[in-house]
């Protein structure tokens, strides 16, 4: 689905990302695990037009690296940005429909699958998003992407900052998404949570793909253990 060769990415004259190659199966959940400031958001940013770079990126066997971003949401690839970036003083519902703006006719059976994955967001649809916890604004801000009916989902730390009953909830409901038929690439500093529901991995380490297995392999390399795990 997804296929990136000798990607190059970085801001203005500071290169971040140098050679990464990831390829990306259908309803995989496929996980990039690293240290901060690793290159993980970047990667993110690139495939999704965010930024510029260079290399090759193709999804579905057409070049994304040259289409504007709102081009790449058109294509069904949807990208929940690290920090969340809800609208503050809308509503849950506002937020929501936000993310539906390409789906006109589908949003109330998208809002729907929504409020099924996380009820708590159907019990609080008219509260402002700003006035909600970390974790119910990040089920809405994974909420608002699932309207966009993604075929590709992309996850920027979405454990980041979450209590760790919030954290189980997001990596189960990450499950059920990608059980529904959406392919999901993670990125996470959680290394544990994301690699094992993840059916395979890479790790990067200052802008390099260095490591890369199923997830169960990766939980189980020395290298992971001592690096990320403090084993």
């Amino acid at each position: 689905m997804l296929d990136i060769q000798n990607l190059h990415a970085g801001y203005g004259e500071m290169p971040v990302l140098c050679s990464v190659n990831i390829t990306i199966a259908e309803r995989e959940i496929v996980s990039v695990v690293g240290s901060n400031g690793a290159g993980k958001s970047t990667l993110l940013k690139a495939i999704s037009g965010i930024i510029k770079s260079t290399g090759i990126i193709t999804f579905n066997h057409e070049s994304l690296r040259t289409l504007a971003a709102h081009t790449i949401v058109q294509r069904g690839i949807v990208h929940v940005p690290e920090g969340r970036k809800i609208f503050p003083d809308m509503t849950v519902v506002e937020n929501l429909m936000m993310g539906g703006y390409l789906h006109q006719k589908e949003r109330q059976i998208n809002l729907d699958r929504v409020f099924a994955l996380f009820p708590k967001l159907a019990e609080r649809r008219n509260q402002l998003g700003g006035t909600m916890s970390g974790g119910e604004q990040q089920m809405l801000a994974i909420g608002r992407g699932l309207m966009g009916n993604p075929k590709l989902l992309l996850l920027d730390e979405p454990s980041l900052g979450l209590s760790p009953l919030f954290t189980e909830v997001v990596f189960g409901a990450i499950r059920t998404i990608n059980a529904s038929g959406v392919t999901v690439l993670l990125v996470e500093q959680n290394v544990y949570q994301s690699l094992s529901i993840s059916h395979r991995g890479y790790v990067i380490e200052t802008g390099a793909i260095v490591l890369t297995g199923t997830g169960e392999e990766l939980l189980n390399n020395r290298e992971v253990k001592r690096a990320f795990l403090g084993m």
